[in-house]
């Protein structure tokens, strides 16, 4: 009994903290859902610019009108109460973990969420007006150009992810060094076939148009200079100081 009662407690605080964050997007939502249909047309301003003025969206399915400004609400909730999710994220994690690994993570933290916002408005006020106006330029003759509002929902967060997570690059860099699974000289040395991966990867994360892939592709690789950059500061943690912070910590008998 005495070995469950601390898993148990570390499961009772989980949900706690599973609640607090699930809460949180909920109160966002809350407020945000009056103003659910401006959201929409704030996000589809970029492609109503980009069409021809006898042009508009259009809605194929009955509930579309309704589902898509919801649908939109309720992610774009989740992008603004991120910094709380990661932070019910740490107070958990954090009581397991060392001085050191401390002082890494609240930064790294603090960038990631960063970086995913960023990555959110590099899409938005970069990658969208260059692609619609692509798409919408290159229609055959007699073919009107009138999207539909769930697809273009579909679309534009596919789009949100793809580049909030390709920003986190540094992150990911910084980590796989810190950790000793690699070394920013290595990392160099393969530049080569990392170039590669990241046009394959932008291939995957956005739609099939060499645009967007690209637009995509050479930021990552950029973040992933700044990532090599930030990289030399960190190193993989000392065995021995682990011990000592660790036999530091222990309450004297």
């Amino acid at each position: 009994m005495s070995q469950q009662q601390p898993l148990i407690s570390h499961l009772l605080e989980l949900r706690t903290k599973l609640l607090r964050a699930i809460g949180s997007v909920l109160l966002v939502f809350i407020c945000l859902v009056y103003w659910a249909n401006d959201i929409y047309h704030y996000m589809a301003t970029p492609l109503m610019q980009a069409l021809p003025e006898s042009s508009s969206m259009i809605a194929t399915d009955v509930a579309a009108p309704f589902f898509a400004p919801f649908k939109l609400t309720l992610v774009l909730s989740f992008f603004v109460a991120v910094p709380y999710v990661l932070y019910q994220v740490w107070s958990f994690v954090a009581p397991g973990l060392y001085k050191h690994e401390k002082r890494l993570v609240v930064p790294l933290l603090a960038s990631s969420t960063l970086l995913f916002y960023l990555g959110i408005a590099f899409a938005y006020y970069i990658v969208f007006p260059v692609v619609f106006g692509f798409f919408t330029s290159v229609a055959p003759e007699g073919v009107e150009v009138a999207t539909d509002i769930s697809s273009y929902l579909n679309f534009i967060l596919k789009l949100f992810f793809a580049f909030g997570l390709a920003f986190e690059i540094p992150v990911a860099v910084v980590l796989l060094c810190w950790a000793g699974v690699t070394t920013p000289a290595e990392l160099k040395e393969k530049r080569p076939y990392i170039v590669v991966g990241a046009f394959v990867i932008g291939m995957l994360l956005t739609p099939p148009d060499i645009i967007s892939q690209t637009m995509l592709a050479i930021p990552m690789l950029i973040l992933f200079e700044g990532g090599l950059v930030a990289a030399r500061f960190y190193s993989k943690p000392d065995e021995d100081e682990d011990e000592d912070e660790t036999e530091q910590e222990k309450p004297e008998s």
